[in-house]
């Protein structure tokens, strides 16, 4: 099948990437940093920005929207609008088979900067709304909603022990997630589920409903 994920550079969109041509598929990675994988015939990379111009491409089977930033100033236009401009453009089509939107756990909680919390909540409403028309071609759609994931976007509190701390006392599972154990729920959702849709999967360690608390440097917060 071809593949597009968005946001392949690095951390889940990579190792996204990664399992799905290692299972055989043709990946279409879009992101506005230069590859990180090999490109051939099971990997092809196009520079783009979620939020400006979208590329024309092949018809993808499998939409991964996965692409996002964060504390940016431009949460809502990347996260939530380039995110609904990706799936609007590339997912209504037949043959399409299944939809995913990375969401977050701050969605739910409202624990991270306001206007990622914000961003990442306004996805999980597209989704729904998203999953209700693309149910006409017999395609799913889902949101999956990370907590935290071991990926460099969150080395300021990896690397201060004392910050560390205080994360794993808040997570019950007291470790992070990997970026290759999200990308395992990546591909149960859009390859092997076939009857979920317009439904959110919050995998977070059990730190939302058992005791949810954001923490950051705070010369990072201002």
């Amino acid at each position: 099948m071809n593949i597009l994920i968005t946001g392949t550079s690095s951390g889940i969109g990579r190792a996204t990437a990664q399992l799905f041509i290692e299972r055989g598929h043709r990946v279409i990675g879009l992101d506005l940093l230069p590859a990180s994988l090999p490109e051939g015939e099971s990997y092809s990379h196009i520079l783009a920005d979620i939020s400006g111009p979208l590329p024309e491409l092949p018809p993808c089977e499998v939409v991964i929207a996965n692409a996002g930033v964060q504390q940016s100033g431009r949460d809502i236009d990347v996260n939530l609008k380039g995110t609904m401009a990706t799936v609007e453009k590339y997912a209504f089509h037949e043959g399409v088979r299944a939809v995913l939107i990375m969401c977050s756990a701050s969605a739910h909680s409202g624990a991270e900067f306001a206007e990622y919390a914000a961003s990442k909540g306004g996805l999980l409403a597209y989704m729904r709304n998203a999953a209700r028309r693309l149910s006409r071609f017999g395609a799913v759609c889902n949101s999956l909603s990370p907590g935290g994931v071991t990926t460099e976007l969150n080395r300021p509190v990896m690397d201060d022990p004392e910050l560390w701390q205080q994360i794993m006392d808040c997570t019950p599972l007291r470790r992070w997630a990997s970026p290759q154990e999200i990308a395992q729920w990546v591909w149960f959702l859009t390859m092997e589920n076939r009857f979920c849709t317009g439904q959110d999967i919050l995998v977070d360690g059990g730190e939302k409903d058992l005791n949810a608390n954001f923490v950051w440097p705070d010369y990072l917060c201002k």
